[in-house]
């Protein structure tokens, strides 16, 4: 699911037979059997059976005592799989590599914030830092291990106030990702005594925060509490101000009364601290309106859902500058004077072109512009009345961010498949491009690996881009273990990144394969459009499409191609297994939705319908019935090996989606292959501690590895590898 909240926080030649898995030296007792109910839903006439709705009763006993069994079976088949002991210590290695990831990167008052993560710390730490040349000067303010050394803690984001004399820091445990604010002096590290805003952030609508002028209060996002019955209170979100040094039952309301129950917002103030800007989000189909609060204190809105105004910056010239997808699906830069903060008054600086505009940071003289073609990022600038001022000098494919410093200057964090990432200072009197020492270093040796872009033709002609990462000695004789991956919703792209994993997987022959599926956003809003709601099918069209180029130009073939992808992915998985079974030897499958007709009876699933649509319309019902991969499994089909994950307190996907799923598919196989249900006590993912994420991997792996016929070979860990020069 797609984050809502500003981000700080996103897997041989030596070749076993192809059996299901090998026997493990005890017999593995079978899985236990879900018990079948005779029920049966309606919609729009059509009956639908359901016989495992009971599993969807989390704290049942008869739900607990399936899923105890389920884990027991899981454990007894992962638990034997071959070279787990050097999986798990080359996954691990992989994994707490100590060099630290500096990330979330925020400047107020010339104090520089920023997120660390330094394994084998559990956690990331909000730290101040002095000086991008020197990391050793590091002060740590915020450490969830020393607020809960289970390691269950981590912080869902941070916001400075304007002078950097403050931070608001909100926190959640165990994965439920809501979040009480807790504000911290700066110069002492220690918290204000009686400042601690609870339910700021959740698992639905995220949450938000933006200081005043003064630094003496701040609005942010609010939840509602016994106003409200319990089934109300993940919803409707709204705006309020709390003053510093007073009670939260004197917070004033700002904004939201007459938002939809599924909406979240998004806060940012102006430089000055002049104006507030509210984005007001609806649900999670890419809809927003802009709302601006001025010095008088009245909110004016800005732009309406059908507006179709996306993203916003505040200018130096007291202008907002904004990115919208009127008449422009690939987007177009707009000017709105702060003086005059209506649609009527914007003008546009930058028409649509032929990269699509998926981001903008207002510098001191100039726009930057965070553009994408497909997948990879570049930096383009234009001066505050639109005149094109050239690029920043970054490397082709790859992904980049923009944190503002003084003046026109940016830091850049930048990234690629085979790159660490790292942290560049650009100056833009001089037009240069400086590293930081805040880059990684590799914990893989990646010299060999190449990368290359293919285009998969879809059912309905679609030119769909297809990242493949390979070693220069992989052959193309249709017999390379491969893991192919995608996700492909909520206008979310797929950006090039160093993942460690991935590496793993190379070095042991294998190829990985990353999809650029509509849904996403790679080639702007009309990419988006074009695969959701009733048109969500062409997702997983693109997909196949990309499967069958794999093994139609020789590099594998289905007995050693497996998949993998999460949340949303984890439905791309679904409905991949259940309508090209024949196509894929393995399956990953985490946190994934499967059941699309119950989906919204979940609070989190009532924020997606804006993006899958939802039953009580016709065309989405008969939309979302036509894929749903839980009334799409048949019975005696040979399916594939599959292995699905989930968190029991995961505010996103509800946990009875896998399990239903699970139930249907040891009912439906047609082969003696494993359907595996792994459950964890935490989330979807977000702010798991190191030692889950390494756990899970490690049977990931194992499971992958084995399933594809690949025989382990141990690897010393490289030399050192330096970011990129």
């Amino acid at each position: 699911m797609p984050p809502r909240s500003k981000p700080v926080l996103a897997a041989l030649s030596l070749l076993l037979p192809l059996s299901p898995l090998a026997a493990p030296k005890n017999a593995v007792p079978p899985p236990p059997v879900a018990a079948k109910e005779p029920v049966e839903d309606t919609y729009h006439g059509v009956k639908v059976a359901d016989p495992y709705q009971w599993l969807e009763k989390s704290g049942d006993p008869q739900v607990r005592d399936w899923v105890a069994g389920q884990t027991a079976y899981t454990r007894a088949v992962l638990d034997a799989l071959p070279s787990r002991d050097a999986i798990r210590e080359r996954i691990t290695g992989l994994l707490s590599h100590q060099s630290p990831a500096h990330f979330g990167m925020q400047q107020k008052g010339g104090v520089l914030f920023s997120m660390r993560f330094q394994p084998p710390r559990q956690q990331a730490a909000l730290v101040v830092l002095p000086s991008v040349d020197d990391p050793s000067t590091a002060r740590v303010l915020v450490d969830p291990m020393e607020l809960d050394p289970s390691g269950h803690t981590t912080i869902d984001f941070f916001a400075p106030s304007r002078d950097g004399k403050k931070v608001a820091v909100s926190l959640s445990k165990d994965g439920t990702e809501s979040g009480d604010v807790t504000i911290y002096d700066v110069a002492t590290g220690k918290p204000l005594p009686g400042e601690t805003i609870p339910r700021v952030s959740g698992g639905t609508a995220g949450g938000d925060l933006a200081w005043n002028a003064e630094g003496t209060g701040f609005f942010y996002t609010r939840y509602p509490g016994e106003e409200r019955p319990a089934e109300d209170r993940d919803f409707f979100q709204q705006v309020y101000f709390h003053k510093l040094g007073t009670p939260t039952a004197q917070d004033t309301h700002e904004l939201g009364k007459d938002a939809p129950r599924i909406a979240f917002f998004t806060l940012q103030s102006s430089d000055d601290g002049a104006f507030t800007l509210a984005r007001l989000g609806n649900g999670d189909g890419g809809e927003y309106a802009f709302y601006l609060r001025g010095a008088k204190g009245a909110w004016t809105q800005v732009s309406r859902f059908e507006d179709k105004l996306v993203h916003a910056d505040f200018g130096p010239d007291g202008a907002l500058y904004a990115l919208s997808h009127q008449d422009a699906p690939r987007g177009k830069l707009l000017r709105i004077p702060l003086a005059t903060p209506s649609l009527d008054k914007a003008t546009v600086l930058v028409p649509q072109g032929e990269s699509s505009l998926a981001g903008l940071r207002a510098g001191a003289t100039r726009v930057y512009l965070l553009e994408q073609l497909g997948g990879p990022t570049r930096i383009r600038m234009v001066g505050l009345d639109g005149k094109a001022l050239g690029e920043v000098p970054t490397p082709p494919v790859s992904s980049m961010g923009a944190i503002p410093l003084e003046g026109d200057d940016l830091l850049v964090p930048l990234s690629s498949y085979t790159q660490p990432l790292t942290v560049y200072r650009y100056a833009a009197k001089e037009g240069t491009l400086t590293k930081t020492a805040l880059g990684r270093t590799s914990p893989v040796d990646t010299r060999d690996v190449v990368v290359e872009t293919l285009q998969c033709k879809s059912k309905d002609g679609t030119q769909v881009p297809l990242d493949v990462l390979r070693s220069a000695k992989a052959k193309r004789n249709g017999n390379n273990p491969t893991l192919l991956t995608g996700y492909g919703g909520f206008s979310i792209s797929l950006t090039p990144g160093l993942n460690p994993l991935h590496h793993a997987f190379i070095e042991q022959g294998g190829i990985v394969a990353i999809s650029h599926l509509r849904g996403g956003a790679e080639f702007g809003e009309a990419w988006h459009t074009q695969g959701y709601l009733t048109k969500k099918q062409n997702v997983f069209d693109d997909f196949y499409a990309c499967a069958k180029l794999l093994v139609d130009t020789k590099w594998t073939k289905p007995a050693r191609l497996a998949i993998q992808g999460g949340s949303n992915g984890g439905l791309l998985m679904g409905a991949a297994l259940t309508q090209h079974p024949e196509m894929y030897r393995a399956v990953v499958a985490r946190v994934g939705i499967y059941d699309m007709l119950r989906v919204e009876l979940t609070p989190n699933g009532q924020f997606n319908t804006t993006e899958y649509g939802t039953v009580k319309d016709a065309a989405q019902f008969q939309a979302l019935y036509g894929y749903s991969p839980y009334h799409h499994v048949k019975d005696k089909t040979q399916y594939p090996s599959v292995l699905f994950t989930s968190g029991d307190n995961d505010p996103r996907v509800d946990p009875f989606h896998s399990r239903k799923m699970v139930a249907r598919l040891q009912e439906a196989t047609g082969t003696k292959r494993p359907v595996l249900l792994r459950t964890n006590a935490l989330g979807h993912g977000g702010g798991s501690p190191l030692s889950e994420t390494i756990a899970e991997n490690v049977d990931v792996y194992a499971f992958l590895f084995n399933e594809l016929g690949v025989k382990y070979r141990p690897v010393k860990a490289p030399a050192t590898q330096s970011p990129a020069k």
